[in-house]
Formats: C-alpha cells, structure tokens, sequence
C-alpha cells in the first residue's frame, strides 16, 4: 500500500511538474502572463483561441528599456472622459507628467488614474501608461500597449517597457479597451514587452 501511495505522489508531482515547464516565458512576468491566458477563468482569449494556444509572443528581455522617470505630479487636473473601443467611457485623470530618457533621447509620458479604479480595493495606488510607439502595426499591436504601475512614495518611478501588454480587445472585441491619447507617443523602437497577437 505505501508502495502504492509513493508511485502515486511521484506521478502527481511529475505531473505538476511537467505542467509548470510547459510555461513558456524568459522572465517571472511573462510566465505569469502565460499562466494567466491559459487559465479558463482569467483568459481574455476566445474559448477557441485558448484551446491552441501555447504562449504569447515576446520581445527579448531589454535592460535598457528598464528607466528611471522623473514624475511630476499634476494635483488639478480635471477629470476627463477617455474613450474606448466601445461605447464606454473611462474617468481619468492626469495624474502626472513622466520625464525620461531611452538610449540618450528623452521622452514624455502622461501617467493616468482611472476614478472608479482608485476606489477597488487593492487598486487604491494604480496607475496607468498607456502609450503608442513604432513600433505599433508591425510587430506590435497597432492602437499601442499599457503598462501598470504603482503611486511612488518619492517623485521617480521605474518604467519596465518588457511588462507592456496589449489591450484585451487585441483578443477578444467583446472587451471594451481605453484608447490610447495620442500625446503619449514615443518616437521610438520599443522592442519590449508582449508583441502582436497572431492567431494559430
């Protein structure tokens, strides 16, 4: 009977350890990515998509694409309507200016905070950067990607551009997706992060 229940932990473990190595991924983030697409229950993916699917598509990890911005806080901005891919429309506001460079050129960003998402628990502190780049329509998708982040105790903020994901109505139209303002665009290359979705 031990005998029995050995063999039996040891295919299980095998098992599970054989499910995790299917996790496709370079970096923590990107494996959480492709846990997260696989599972029924956190998919943005078609039924019929997640059945094939195998992993995203990354750009290769970019250290230089790890920056430091300074942020400027902009405590009055007025809260403003933010169209989507739908009907919908979010309350954001500008929560600050992001200033920084990217290979020696500097760049941009408005940072944004959505009114109903500051009241979620847990989301108390989000924040969102949407942003356009060059890389949008070819090897990226092409109404641009967003990257979350996190009130700073201090007036700097790290940007990582390899955890910039798509839109979920990149996957699925059943999905109503924030626009990205026009104003945060980099003119720039940003190979980094999730790449366009091409369906297998």
């Amino acid at each position: 009977m031990k005998n029995f229940v050995l063999l039996f932990l040891m295919v299980v473990s095998f098992s599970c350890a054989r499910e995790m190595k299917e996790i496709k991924g370079e970096t923590a983030w990107q494996k959480e990515m492709n846990a997260d697409f696989k599972d029924a229950t956190k998919s943005p993916l078609k039924n019929k998509d997640r059945k094939t699917f195998d992993g995203l598509d990354f750009f290769k990890f970019d250290s230089t694409l790890v920056v430091t911005a300074t942020l400027k806080r902009t405590p009055d901005t007025d809260w403003f309507e933010m169209k989507t891919t739908t009907d919908r429309l979010a309350l954001e506001r500008i929560y600050g200016v992001l200033t920084f460079e990217i290979k020696g050129k500097p760049f941009q960003l408005n940072v944004y905070q959505g009114k109903d998402l500051m009241v979620k628990e847990g989301f108390e502190d989000h924040l969102f950067l949407p942003f356009l780049d060059n890389t949008n329509g070819t090897t990226s998708y092409g109404a641009g990607r967003y990257i979350d982040l996190t009130i700073p105790e201090g007036d700097t903020i790290e940007i990582d551009f390899n955890t910039a994901y798509n839109p979920y109505c990149a996957y699925n139209e059943k999905y109503s997706c924030p626009i990205v303002p026009g104003e945060n665009y980099i003119d720039a290359d940003i190979e980094a992060g999730v790449k366009v979705f091409v369906k297998k």
